[in-house]
């Protein structure tokens, strides 16, 4: 299979690699402190891959992250570990039994463990004035000396990421950096000009991108950071973002704000995706387009909320009552996300559907390091007419079922509806209406399966005979584990609706063994491949804890259920 966005092949020699645990309380800097560190890093040359674990605490609790430093790149973290840094004794205790055996823990002089490279962060807080807060900075300068790394590219992040007390950040880095010698080298790094971004990230500037006016949202983990990041860039980007009291005002503002004419995305997880179901019934009737970014949590209910499960699928497939067309992408990593995301806008307004976005908390919020984007392969555009007639009809029955769209204020009459209407949009309970605009509605289907033909539905890694099947965020470990693993290949399916069925089909049966692997308890896209092909998966490798695969324990299950 050709590729033009995603990377096909698998390298199957070893990449060297450095895992880093950063862990303390929540409230001391966990994840802005392994950020630093990532982006530091990635600014040296190296692939980067960070983890973070974290309870549904403001403050307390255990936080940590896991960075996983490579000379190539790398899509998912392990359990074990061969620095720690430790911002409290809590992290030694949880974490020390990780430790490789010529691991070692940094962190202040004053914790406890055999394998301690202490620092005097106390004094140098004390000497320099500063909250205790600053001590990451201490011990991150400690780490790069520690590897034989410059300091210069860190103080750069800095200068880049902190806009206030930029200077004191420095100085406490500077401080670290002095008081440690050298312990180990670092392999080479790969070089070039690289990005480190989330998956939020990545699916936030995709929705830039695609040219979006108006995001609207109602904060819910994993979801948030997309509010946050577009809020923080709707003036220099010129479009707007504004957060509503609930999901049901969210998606109904959205689609009133779609119908006017504007690019509009809504992002969400489970709970708030559970009140969007009734108006996603009103953006099918209506057709009016809109894309909807769902970040996916461990459930059901409030469940585990701040960890990462893939349960939603079938619920994202069904969700709104009646029959109408919808598109379902599921990208695998940031650079998928930000890919997807301008599919979904094209796809949308093109074809007038609801589209939606389905990432979770794992793909969400771990960070990666990519090394560029190329030209996308659509180009989102309203699809707006510019001169209706007077004469308009907002349901002109067509040949592919999208009727021409206009916006009110180009002087014909637009009409949509949640009532079933005939061409012009005028309510109707004609039998003869109602069959044609059902026909109308999903007669879209069959178009837009061409169109998605050509953007890479499934994609096929690797070569072998032996056949791992996933989706989504699965796709990091998956890979990672293949470097292990002989004689597979990964097919991994990225548009769950309109379902590419011939092309699953055909990759599963020329398989002497087909493995699913999936983040949930009942293995949902086996249940829709088993219902789109009549193929029944029956090795399944599920992991339903609420956290997300590494690759040894891929290797194993696989290799498990295969023997």
């Amino acid at each position: 299979m050709v590729c033009h966005q995603f990377e096909c092949s698998i390298n199957k020699v070893s990449n060297v690699q450095k895992l880093i645990l950063v862990g303390g309380a929540a409230g001391a800097g966990v994840a802005r402190t392994s950020v630093l560190i990532g982006k530091t890093f990635t600014r040296l040359g190296y692939y980067v891959f960070n983890y973070r674990d974290y309870p549904s605490l403001i403050t307390g609790g255990h936080n940590f992250n896991v960075l996983k430093i490579s000379d190539k790149p790398v899509y998912s973290h392990e359990t074990f570990c061969d620095v720690i840094i430790a911002l409290d004794q809590e992290t030694i205790d949880r974490h020390e039994k990780q430790l490789n055996v010529d691991g070692f823990v940094l962190g202040d002089r004053s914790l406890s463990t055999k394998n301690l490279v202490g620092v005097d962060v106390g004094s140098i807080i004390k000497k320099l004035s500063v909250r205790k807060v600053f001590g990451n900075n201490v011990l991150i300068g400690s780490l790069f000396k520690l590897f034989g790394l410059p300091i210069d590219p860190f103080l750069e992040v800095i200068e880049e990421q902190i806009r206030k007390k930029a200077e004191i950040v420095k100085e406490s880095a500077r401080e670290g950096y002095n008081a440690v010698e050298q312990r180990t080298r670092l392999f080479e790094a790969n070089g070039g000009k690289k990005y480190f971004l989330t998956g939020n990230e990545a699916a936030s500037l995709g929705a830039i991108a695609s040219g979006l006016d108006v995001y609207i949202a109602y904060p819910i983990t994993p979801a948030t950071p997309v509010l946050h990041f577009l809020a923080a860039r709707q003036l220099k980007h010129s479009f707007l973002v504004a957060q509503l009291e609930n999901e049901i005002a969210v998606i109904n503002a959205a689609l009133g704000a779609s119908y006017a004419g504007a690019m509009t995305m809504v992002g969400t997880s489970g709970a708030g995706f559970s009140l969007m179901a009734e108006a996603m019934s009103l953006q099918g009737i209506s057709e009016v387009p809109l894309v909807l970014y769902l970040g996916q949590r461990t459930g059901p209910a409030t469940g585990v909320p701040t960890y990462t499960a893939q349960g939603d699928l079938k619920f994202a497939l069904n969700a709104g009552h009646g029959e109408f067309p919808r598109v379902v992408i599921a990208p695998g990593d940031p650079k998928e996300a930000f890919y997807r995301v301008m599919e979904a806008f094209y796809l949308a307004y093109k074809y007038r559907v609801l589209c939606i976005v389905l990432s979770d908390k794992h793909l969400g919020e771990s960070t990666f390091t990519l090394d560029g984007f190329e030209e996308p392969l659509v180009k989102p555009s309203r699809f707006i007419v510019e001169k209706p007639s007077t004469e308009y009809k907002s349901y002109l029955m067509t040949e592919n079922g999208v009727s021409p769209r206009a916006v009110p204020g180009q002087g014909a009459f637009v009409r949509a509806s949640s009532y079933e209407h005939d061409d012009y949009g005028y309510t109707t309970e004609d039998p003869e209406w109602v069959v044609k605009m059902n026909e109308k509605r999903l007669g879209k289907i069959e178009y837009l399966k061409q169109e998605i033909d050509r953007l890479n539905p499934v994609t096929v890694y690797g070569e072998g005979r032996n056949l791992i099947v996933g989706w989504g965020s699965t796709k990091g470990a998956i890979l990672d584990a293949m470097r292990e693993l002989d004689d597979f290949r990964f097919l991994q399916v990225s548009y769950l609706s309109p379902f590419p069925t011939d092309r699953v089909r055909k990759e599963v049966e020329a398989s002497d063994n087909v493995v699913l692997v999936e983040n949930n308890l009942t293995g949902l896209l086996g249940q829709v491949i088993a219902e789109k092909t009549g193929y029944f998966i029956k090795n399944k490798v599920l992991k339903y804890d609420a956290r997300a695969f590494t690759p040894h324990e891929l290797v194993n299950e696989v290799r498990k259920v295969i023997e």
